[in-house]
């Protein structure tokens, strides 16, 4: 029989956004529960594990919401679909469940931007904060030769965590020019905290305007080819790590109806108004899903939601100062570190664009669209559903990303006949 609950205030994701919204809606009494699907609060930024070590403002956070009578953590549970209004259908590894709320919170945070290039499936190659979440949760990388890149200051985020662990990072390979790099680093004297991070995560081996070629290796990295300016070189490693910059995981406001922003060349993401409500009633976002820009940014528009889905209009408007200042700080990252177009050129006609499927760059290049593509090749009919080769097509072929369809993840046959009964439904399957 599936289980029936409600609450008042219902968020989705216990990352930074979610922790501050959850905070700061808290002493209104609502009855307030946070869906986040790993083991505690963090989310990606402050994820936890034997290889991390939280900042003091994830575990002030962290105390805080625990000291919260009124709000309740369902860690390790994800969204498996939306059954009906105002009510999600969930999983955790030992039940499914459905819950009503009354007015709900995205803060489904972001994803790593993986495109497709010659070697990009071999064992050791990850994306750039994929292996930062890796190491935090213990792998051993100590001794390693590591490259890593891509686009942005993950990147060295990502170096550094390698480093810290053992590892020898030989190169940090940044495609956007050094022009562009620089302007960023001059600007980032609006945010002195930015900047003296930028400072402690400096690393001899960065260089711009530099691009992976190729990744070779018998049946695990080996070597790493690089477009380095006008050159073109290899260094032996062990692993490397390549990320494109960050993708708002917009899934469950879209499947909910929430408007999304114009597709014009940026990462598409929710839209939200002054009070960070969507275009659905009574559901509100913060944080990366509305675009990405920070631990800083996703403070911010968490506060001001929490308030905001509790009716606290003059407590949410004091925060938006501090949104404004660190929007400023997200746009400035996007100009800075926009995809140059050659690495449309990255991968060959053997390349797999979809793994979970094993479908090569030359099977979809010429279709028409995603649906083309899904009906002669099965691109996008995996376990991910789209979300990795989706996003690639979308840069390299110009289409429109898949729209998310039930279940949003991969959940149990006993979690989907869950689906056919409801509150209303006395438990009778044939309604």
């Amino acid at each position: 029989m599936t289980a029936f609950e409600s609450c008042d205030l219902l968020i989705i994701g216990a990352g930074p956004a979610g922790m501050a919204a959850a905070l700061a809606a808290a002493p209104s009494g609502a009855a307030i529960t946070i869906v986040d699907d790993n083991p505690v609060p963090g989310g990606q930024i402050w994820r936890d594990g034997p290889g991390a070590a939280l900042p003091a403002a994830a575990r002030r956070l962290r105390e805080q919401l625990a000291a919260c009578t009124n709000v309740r953590v369902c860690s390790g549970a994800r969204v498996v679909a939306a059954p009906q209004s105002h009510t999600l259908l969930l999983e955790d590894t030992e039940r499914a469940w459905q819950l009503q709320w009354k007015k709900l919170i995205l803060c489904t945070g972001a994803r790593e931007l993986l495109l497709p290039f010659p070697g990009w499936t071999l064992p050791g190659v990850t994306g750039a904060g994929g292996l930062q979440a890796l190491i935090k949760s213990g792998l051993p990388v100590a001794g390693e030769r590591i490259v890593v890149a891509g686009s942005g200051p993950l990147l060295l985020a990502a170096a550094a965590s390698a480093r810290k662990a053992g590892a020898k990072v030989l190169r940090i390979a940044e495609q956007a020019s050094a022009a562009a790099v620089a302007g960023f680093a001059v600007q980032l004297l609006r945010w002195p905290g930015k900047a003296a991070q930028a400072l402690t995560l400096a690393h001899p081996g960065y260089r711009t305007s530099s691009h992976v070629l190729a990744v070779q290796g018998d049946g695990r990295v080996e070597s790493v080819r690089l477009q380095q300016g006008g050159r073109v070189l290899q260094l032996d490693c062990d692993r490397i790590a390549c990320g494109f910059g960050l993708l708002p995981n917009i899934q469950l406001g879209q499947l909910l109806g929430c408007r999304l922003t114009p597709d014009s060349g940026q990462p598409q993401a929710l839209v939200v108004d002054a009070w960070q409500a969507t275009s659905q009633a009574d559901v509100y976002a913060a944080g990366e899903c509305t675009g990405f820009g920070g631990s800083e940014r996703a403070l911010a528009q968490g506060q001001i939601a929490g308030h905001a889905a509790v009716g606290e209009i003059n407590a949410a408007q004091k925060h938006w100062p501090e949104r404004v200042r660190w929007q400023a700080f997200a746009q400035q990252l996007q100009r800075s570190f926009a995809l140059h177009p050659k690495l449309k050129k990255l991968p060959q006609a053997d390349t797999l664009v979809c793994r979970c499927e094993d479908v090569p760059y030359a099977a979809v290049a010429g279709a028409s669209g995603w649906a083309d593509a899904k009906l002669h090749s099965r691109c996008g009919m995996g376990a991910c559903q789209g979300r990795v080769c989706g996003a690639a097509t979308q840069f390299l072929l110009g289409w429109a990303p898949p729209v998310p369809r039930i279940p949003l993840v991969p959940a149990r046959i006993g979690t989907l006949a869950a689906m056919a009964t409801g509150p209303d439904t006395k438990g009778d399957p044939a309604h």
